[in-house]
């Protein structure tokens, strides 16, 4: 009985912060890339990223499935999934880090906050540290987020075939922008 009473006790202790930390969530984020390349421009958007952000510590992830990117020419989109990021052996992306340079009544002002999100992003199971500006701001009771960082391919293991390298950039601009509510 003794056994029990304290497995409970340990159980509700660590469990309580994460039941009371105020964290916003979000199944349909928006994540977008943009590859300017002297052939063709190519761009996509995956509008199924979901994220969290724990305001309490600032601890932030997001979670993509690749073949989610929506491209405007069919056969670029079988590319990206079949040749490039290889959506069948390597699913799904994802960010695993913190925001910066914010406190929970800093939101509350409405305004916009810049901050630094810092982390690690995994593609095709490469992981590799970035640091970014990004802003904040608390619209309706939800924490709107964005960010703009580059990736180089090839850091990922994105191989592009040879007839590819004039039609994509070596360095892509990914665009996130997430609504972040507490009541999902």
């Amino acid at each position: 009985m003794l056994r029990k009473t304290l497995l409970v006790f340990v159980l509700g202790v660590l469990i309580t912060p994460v039941l009371f930390a105020q964290v916003y969530l979000t199944r349909n984020g928006t994540i977008r890339f943009f590859s300017e390349a002297s052939l063709e421009n190519i761009e996509a958007t995956n509008r199924q990223v979901s994220s969290a952000l724990n305001i309490e510590n600032g601890e932030f992830v997001f979670r993509l499935p690749m073949r989610s990117f929506a491209f405007e020419k069919a056969l670029m989109q079988e590319h990206f999934n079949d040749n490039f990021v290889e959506s069948h052996k390597y699913p799904n992306a994802s960010f695993e880090g913190e925001i910066h340079g914010f406190r929970e009544a800093d939101l509350l002002s409405g305004e916009e906050i810049e901050v630094m999100v810092e982390g690690e992003l995994t593609i095709k199971d490469v992981t590799k540290g970035i640091t970014e500006r990004g802003t904040l701001r608390m619209e309706d009771g939800d924490i709107l987020g964005s960010a703009v960082f580059v990736i180089k391919p090839e850091e990922y293991n994105i191989r592009i075939p040879t007839r590819y390298v004039r039609n994509i950039a070596s360095e892509i601009e990914v665009f996130v922008d997430v609504r972040l509510s507490d009541k999902l």
